[in-house]
């Protein structure tokens, strides 16, 4: 078993796709880096935080991104943005068998904060394009900074979304929310409550995430391959009843959550005898449990 939480960008391309099939686009010897961060005497990265490029996925020709979390937590400049608008706009002209994200990062960088924020929007919206050329985009989040901010948007407008109990998914990060709310909002020193909110197992009862599985990148590899057929059989574009069956699903959980001030609570109301036994079930368990009480889109409680 080979942790994916642990491993690099750069070490988790090459476990998740076919061996040495990957060819990158704008490598590091390519020095495009941000011109912002140099400004600002700021460190850079000469990939600017993410490798994109594209490879053999069990055969099947797909174009891919790795954020790098251990640069300015995998936040998206204009650059790193840049790189990924334009892998997705290649994988849309050379009619890619599918597109494979491997997300991690905190959001935006405040240092290039109006480019970031357009970068993000330009990602959702190639990512729809994508979907909308027949192209599955399937999301892989099990990296230990999480995927919060626009890029938390930007994987929920992904196909699948593909989690570990590690991963973390949200659109604001803990310290964000407890710096605009106060404490008493949300303690982001409470490991097990973030955890417990914005971690692979919650997102997965909620509908989040499509496919939860251990931190090995083996299985990871797997689920994408799987999801990817999946989606080729389905149709990946999106479409006005997809959306109304997200909707519905959006105010379920709100009705689900009324009165409610903690995970474990919500996890009760769904049916689960024992909530504070589900952050100690292994991945199997939990989801033999979790077939019985999650929430879908489509689908009651």
């Amino acid at each position: 078993m080979s942790s994916y939480l642990e491993l690099t960008a750069r070490q988790r391309i090459p476990a998740i796709f076919d061996a040495g099939s990957f060819e990158e686009f704008l490598p590091p010897s390519a020095r495009v880096a941000s011109p912002h961060l140099a400004q600002l005497d700021a460190p850079v990265s000469f990939d600017d935080g993410v490798v994109v490029g594209r490879g053999l996925l069990d055969g099947l020709r797909v174009y891919g991104a790795a954020q790098e979390g251990g640069f300015m937590g995998g936040a998206v400049g204009e650059v790193h943005g840049a790189k990924l608008v334009g892998m997705l706009r290649r994988a849309i002209d050379d009619r890619a068998d599918a597109v494979l994200l491997l997300l991690e990062s905190g959001g935006v960088r405040l240092h290039e904060a109006n480019a970031g924020l357009i970068a993000v929007s330009e990602v959702m919206r190639a990512m729809l394009d994508a979907r909308d050329a027949g192209i599955p985009v399937v999301a892989l989040v099990g990296g230990s900074n999480g995927c919060f901010g626009g890029m938390g948007i930007s994987a929920r407008c992904a196909n699948t979304v593909i989690m570990s109990e590690e991963g973390r998914l949200a659109m604001s990060g803990p310290e964000v929310i407890e710096t605009a709310g106060g404490v008493e909002e949300f303690d982001s020193r409470d490991r097990a409550l973030v955890w417990r909110t914005t971690g692979g197992k919650h997102r997965y009862l909620l509908g989040d995430c499509q496919v939860l599985v251990p931190d090995d990148t083996s299985a990871f590899r797997q689920a994408a391959i799987q999801a990817i057929a999946d989606v080729k059989a389905a149709g990946s574009q999106l479409t006005l009843e997809d959306l109304l069956r997200e909707q519905d699903m959006l105010g379920r959980r709100i009705e689900l959550a009324e009165g409610l001030h903690e995970p474990m609570e919500i996890w009760q109301r769904l049916g689960i005898a024992e909530p504070a036994s589900v952050p100690m079930l292994d991945a199997d368990a939990f989801l033999a449990l979790a077939s019985r009480h999650r929430v879908q889109a489509g689908k009651g409680e």
